[in-house]
């Protein structure tokens, strides 16, 4: 007779997990094309790293891009197991048990794939720095190389920090964890989200996110809400003003 009101609550709470788990399993699965655009946009960047022209770090040009599909690869195969995995929670009897398994696999994954991006980034400032100095000290080959150069360093760098946002920003729950948003977006701002259903940026958003701020300096519709996106943003906007008003402009003139 005592043990119905205590069972009672414990069926609530294992009932309102599970449909939490349901419904985060459908929203990682409607995202799903993110997850692999994301992993396409660091194979860009590695064809951009094979297309340098200068050799402008004292390593060869071929270390980086093979330690980024090393890191790639496993992340690759980490995000089919997931994908998976998650497309049985709905019908699986216990689906918050599952979902937790999941959410442990994912935040190694987000983890992996930060530090792939980190590797990314440390690779296309060193070949800033060359190409700054290849320019300083005159071991270019000439004006053409460094335009071809410098112009692969500014897509190199709009593609690597749309990693950083779509990564860092935490527009859902990641298990118990709840989401922290870095960013607000204009369906945000405007009141255009479904109540039931809210607006969730993809990718693209992202890199437009970072297209933007690459080439205007500033963000467009997109508004940083954190200290580490903000900064995040500053960098990003230093690379491309060093990269557009330093380097190109010194390779027009020596075109001109």
């Amino acid at each position: 007779m005592q043990t119905e009101p205590q069972t009672q609550p414990l069926n609530d709470d294992a009932k309102a997990a599970d449909e939490r788990a349901a419904q985060q399993a459908e929203t990682l699965l409607a995202r799903n094309r993110d997850l692999w655009l994301a992993r396409a946009a660091v194979l860009a960047v590695v064809a951009l790293q094979f297309l340098m022209v200068n050799d402008l770090t004292p390593i060869p040009r071929w270390v980086m891009p093979t330690l980024e599909l090393a890191l790639l690869v496993p992340l690759s195969l980490a995000t089919v197991w997931t994908i998976g995995a998650t497309k049985k929670v709905a019908d699986a009897e216990d689906p918050s048990d599952i979902w937790s398994t999941i959410a442990r696999h994912r935040a190694l994954i987000r983890t992996a794939f930060l530090v792939l991006t980190a590797v990314v980034t440390v690779a296309n400032l060193f070949s800033l720095e060359g190409l700054v100095g290849a320019m300083l000290n005159g071991k270019a080959a000439n004006g053409k190389s460094l335009l071809v150069d410098s112009l692969n360093i500014w897509c190199t760098n709009l593609i690597i920090f749309s990693l950083w946002y779509w990564n860092m920003d935490r527009q859902t729950p990641i298990g118990d964890e709840p989401a922290k948003r870095d960013f607000i977006f204009t369906q945000q701002q405007l009141g255009l989200e479904d109540e039931t259903r809210p607006y969730l940026p993809g990718y693209i958003d992202y890199l437009f996110l970072s297209f933007t701020t690459a080439a205007a300096f500033s963000p467009a519709d997109t508004m940083p809400l954190t200290a580490r996106a903000k900064l995040l943003m500053m960098i990003q906007a230093l690379v491309s003003l060093v990269t557009i008003t330093f380097v190109t402009a010194r390779a027009v003139g020596i075109l001109a």
